[in-house]
């Protein structure tokens, strides 16, 4: 066994530490996040752009040709 596990009183702190309510996370995380969500966004957007013109697949969703290429246009980081 290690001896730096070894001690149950320094996963314990360590475990607390790294679960404390004021803890900010670190702003490249926040941009990175930010970016992927976007970025999906994006993705689903231009998805439904390009099944505008299939009235099954749009039906699948509920969705009129109109209504899918309103969402479309919306810009992606709304």
């Amino acid at each position: 066994m290690s001896t730096l596990f070894a001690n149950s009183d320094f996963v314990g702190r360590v475990r607390r530490n790294a679960t404390t309510v004021d803890h900010q996370r670190n702003s490249w995380l926040v941009l990175i996040d930010r970016w992927l969500a976007s970025s999906e966004r994006m993705h689903q957007r231009a998805g439904l752009r390009a099944i505008a013109d299939d009235p099954h697949l749009l039906a699948d969703l509920g969705l009129t040709r109109e209504e899918a290429l309103e969402q479309a246009d919306v810009p992606f980081w709304r």
